[in-house]
């Protein structure tokens, strides 16, 4: 179904009896190239501050949660298996590792439940129960650098339908807020903020701040009633997914890093619109690629040259294959040709022959002395600049430039 929308259902239902979260709720995007993964692989999770003697309280919160989950989630579908954990006491460092290998690596059911029971946490597992994975996660991610998104829920009615937001609106919230991002894709005229799924998700604005957000909602017109509206602290837009490795060798499968080397094969195209190249170090090489959904960003794969030296953010899909995010131009392998000269007229010079020098066809000026040019390769791509996929096929973690210090 939807478990942002899921989560803000529960917390709004937790107020309604008194029970009041501390903070706002977290939503923690895990590895982008796991298998088995909602959409946007994200976990939830929130705190609440009850006395250890409340156990009515304490009772009261965890059924509601479990009977939510029950009752929204569709366990009809094979590819369903929630989870819940709940978990009291202090946020370790085996738990923030845990974390951060469910962001960028591969975590089994049988490991998460092995690592609940280590700390004492309770689990819930729904059908096969894959969700403790994340949940466990979203308790544990330490979350230095993070983001906001304020998600807004349509009424049920209206699922499915088209969502009825004033695009002009949406622009002039796009000026007006500058701590928002993401918000537009101006190259493809894209709303970026509208899904485009049947999901109970009106809209989502994603930005630095719980005050530019709130600022973003009252700017944003709609024509049809919004349901509730809730907003998640999250490690979104941070890289969190990325581990620097020294060699290619030393990749794996569903991994994403950041990773150096040079371009062995100049980049090609293939049925489709997907762009391929080789990128290669002394330990071993692997193929790369830009596919057709992140539109305009193939035009700057496709200027890479062999000899290039070159830094790539993404990850490792079921293929094999690396998916680049952003690219780093780190040195330009530039050819350099030789032309003859120019003449004073401004003519190209040809060769008088063996040994005597150019002359022009248009003036019959010539220099018999006169030698070949170097002349420097024209390159596109500028050395020390970072390349981005556009807004409509970024993914959840991604770092965009506009959060760069560069």
């Amino acid at each position: 179904m939807c478990t942002t929308y899921l989560a803000c259902s529960i917390i709004n239902q937790l107020n309604n009896i008194g029970i009041k979260i501390k903070g706002n709720p977290r939503l923690i995007r895990l590895n982008p190239f796991a298998r088995f993964k909602t959409r946007g692989n994200g976990g939830i999770s929130f705190k609440i501050n009850l006395k250890e003697n409340n156990n009515e309280k304490v009772n009261l919160t965890k059924k509601l949660i479990l009977e939510n989950v029950e009752k929204l989630s569709e366990l009809s579908c094979e590819n369903t298996n929630p989870g819940v954990v709940f978990y009291k006491g202090e946020i370790t460092q085996e738990m923030k590792n845990y974390a951060m290998k469910a962001i960028y690596s591969i975590i089994s059911i049988e490991e998460a439940e092995k690592f609940a029971k280590k700390i004492g946490a309770e689990i819930y597992k729904f059908k096969k129960g894959r969700g403790i994975i994340g949940s466990i996660a979203a308790i544990a991610c330490p979350l230095e650098d993070y983001t906001y998104e304020l998600l807004s829920y349509r009424n049920k009615e209206n699922y499915g339908r088209k969502r009825l937001i004033d695009k002009e609106s949406v622009y002039l919230m796009d000026k007006k807020t500058t701590d928002t991002f993401e918000n537009i894709d101006y190259n493809n005229d894209y709303i970026a903020i509208e899904p485009k799924t049947p999901c109970p998700i009106l809209y989502g604005v994603r930005g630095e701040s719980i005050e530019g957000l709130k600022l973003a909602k009252n700017l944003i017109k709609v024509n049809e009633p919004i349901e509730s509206y809730c907003i998640f602290k999250t490690n979104q837009h941070t890289d969190m997914h990325l581990q620097n490795i020294d060699k290619i060798s030393s990749m794996e499968k569903y991994g994403c890093y950041i990773v150096n080397g040079y371009v062995k094969t100049d980049p090609h195209v293939i049925e489709g619109g997907h762009v391929f190249f080789t990128l290669a170090d002394e330990s071993g090489e692997i193929e790369s690629a830009a596919y057709e959904p992140t539109k305009e960003f193939r035009n700057n794969i496709k200027e890479l040259h062999m000899g290039d030296q070159i830094q790539l953010f993404g990850g490792i899909g079921c293929g094999g294959t690396f998916n680049i995010e952003k690219m780093k131009i780190i040195s330009l392998n530039t050819n350099q040709t030789f032309k003859n000269p120019l003449c004073k007229c401004g003519k190209r010079m040809t060769s008088a022959g063996k040994n005597k020098g150019f002359k022009c066809k248009k003036c019959g000026n010539k220099l018999p002395n006169g030698e070949k040019i170097p002349v420097k390769e024209e390159r596109i791509l500028v050395e020390g600049n970072f390349y981005e996929t556009p807004v409509t096929a970024r993914r959840h973690l991604t770092k965009p430039i506009c959060r760069m210090n560069v």
